[in-house]
């Protein structure tokens, strides 16, 4: 061997990329792949034994290639080009695990309807497309938090406009079902009240990512709480609808409110159902749990077999009203209501689609928590008769909300007295004494906490007897407000039978 032919083959061996040069059988020409030469790098990314003979190594067999359709589509750019460079292909290694792999090669066709004669360079590049891929989804992950924060903030005041409409006219409906009404115009109050709640629980649907809502939080097991949720659905051989779960027992707790829990996987069950049964009458829903020690996360997952979600749609599928299904099918909520329901678990909620078909929602809730103090127990609450007497002040901008309520506790007993806004407000306390003031949070002039700390500066015990109502919660010093204060407080609309409820627990 000559000197230089001598250096060629220890580069050959040393170098830290795999070289192949040999020839490549056309589409349908079976076994028609040759091997003249691979280096031992080449044998260490396909898996093969570092003593397995040189012709037994055959990277791009048909075989190798674990996408349908990708090794005729790389023979064609070869013969196109005559020379790819970096071209990404997704192989398997010769004990079936998956490799991405960057091909640079020289190609030329021996003879007619021969094979390919290519030399080529492969690089393993699994670790680099695996970091890629988690920079993608980090970045689709922030442009998504990023979006709710954006949609939360435009709701949050959308919310509160809504809102106080809505308790005025539950409010006046609330009332107006007490009077002696025709059969005609019950049956009209009744449905006024029932629309007024469905709009009030739209509202708050669309108010769950936008601010924190209260949860009552225990360590759960997950396997389980799927179990029972899955048993409220009711599946049957006529349905066309099967189920397959895969439920292990044993699996870490996580620190969860299981009804919200259950809340997440009923939307995520009943899309899976819906996307079946309108794709083609059935199908086969798989729901399974298991434990992801590198996240430290317990995961369910929830697949369908229906017609899968398009790539322009998931990255909006999370989306207030956002929704594939048929006009006044679906209120495009359900999946948003679970977004924010898993990312105030600290977990995520994600959504995989392949081409063929289906459709795979992933959350992933962790494992370590920490148990809030229980709260003390409720004392009892006197009846109403113990309340009759007591002077009240109505802090309230929405007129007719305010006369609302006003009629109510007049009729239960109590004196009223009515301040448009925190400035009248401040008036009225100054020269007037209360028993209790039932105070809207968001008002003009003056709001419901700077008329609070002025209160509690002048007098500290009617401060204690403040009763706040708002239309939205969603402000961060709003809620440290509320929790902080320790008032009583309740999100409109509300029934007016719970407002006398706080009324008689605040005079208690």
């Amino acid at each position: 061997m000559t000197p230089r032919a001598d250096a060629f083959a220890r580069l050959f061996e040393a170098v830290h990329e795999g070289v192949f040069i040999g020839a490549l059988g056309l589409p349908g020409a079976e076994g028609r792949d040759a091997t003249v030469a691979a280096n031992p790098h080449l044998k260490l990314i396909f898996g093969y034994p570092a003593d397995a003979p040189e012709a037994d190594v055959v990277p791009f067999a048909h075989e190798r290639f674990i996408d349908a359709g990708a090794r005729a589509a790389f023979l064609e750019r070869l013969a196109t080009d005559g020379a790819v460079t970096d071209y990404l292909l997704r192989m398997r290694r010769a004990d079936g695990t998956p490799v991405w792999v960057e091909v640079t090669a020289l190609a030329r066709t021996a003879n007619r309807g021969g094979a390919t004669r290519i030399e080529a360079l492969v690089r393993n590049v699994s670790t680099r497309k695996k970091l890629d891929d988690q920079s993608r989804d980090i970045h689709q992950q922030l442009l998504q938090a990023e979006k709710m924060a954006a949609l939360g903030q435009t709701i949050s005041g959308v919310a509160h406009e809504l809102n106080n409409p809505l308790a005025t006219i539950l409010s006046w409906a609330e009332r107006l079902s007490e009077k002696p009404l025709d059969e005609t115009s019950r049956r009209g109050v009744g449905v006024i009240l029932g629309e007024a709640e469905r709009a009030a629980r739209i509202v708050r649907n669309l108010l769950t990512f936008a601010r924190k809502r209260q949860s009552t939080r225990a360590m759960i097991d997950l396997s389980t709480v799927v179990r029972e949720t899955l048993a409220l659905r009711a599946y049957d051989s006529s349905s066309g609808l099967s189920v397959v779960t895969e439920l292990p027992a044993g699996l870490p707790q996580v620190f969860a409110d299981a009804h919200q829990i259950q809340q997440v996987l009923l939307n995520l069950v009943i899309n899976a159902e819906q996307a079946m049964l309108t794709a083609h009458g059935g199908g086969s829903l798989v729901v399974r749990t298991w434990h992801d020690a590198e996240l430290d996360a317990v995961v369910l997952d929830v697949t369908d077999d229906g017609p899968g979600v398009p790539p322009e749609a998931q990255t909006k599928i999370f989306d207030p009203f956002f929704t594939t299904k048929e006009v006044g099918k679906g209120t495009g909520l359900g999946l948003t209501v679970a977004y924010a329901i898993v990312q105030e678990h600290g977990g995520r909620i994600r959504v995989e689609s392949p081409p063929q078909g289906g459709a795979s929602f992933l959350v992933e809730l962790p494992v370590s928590g920490t148990q809030p103090a229980a709260k003390p127990a409720r004392a009892m609450v006197p009846p109403m008769d113990a309340a009759r007497g007591a002077s009240v002040l109505i802090v309230e901008d929405e007129h007719a909300l305010a006369a609302a309520v006003a009629e109510a506790l007049t009729d239960a007993g109590l004196k009223v007295d009515h301040a448009g806004d925190g400035q009248e407000a401040l008036a009225r306390v100054r020269n007037t004494t209360y028993d209790v003031v039932i105070c809207d949070l968001k008002m003009p002039r003056i709001d419901g906490m700077t008329l609070y700390r002025a209160i509690a500066a002048a007098t500290p015990a009617l401060a204690r007897r403040v009763i706040f109502v708002t239309g939205d919660v969603a402000g961060a010093d709003a809620e440290r407000f509320l929790v902080e204060s320790g008032c009583r407080w309740l999100a409109k609309p509300f029934r007016l039978s719970d407002l006398l409820r706080a009324v008689r627990e605040t005079l208690a």
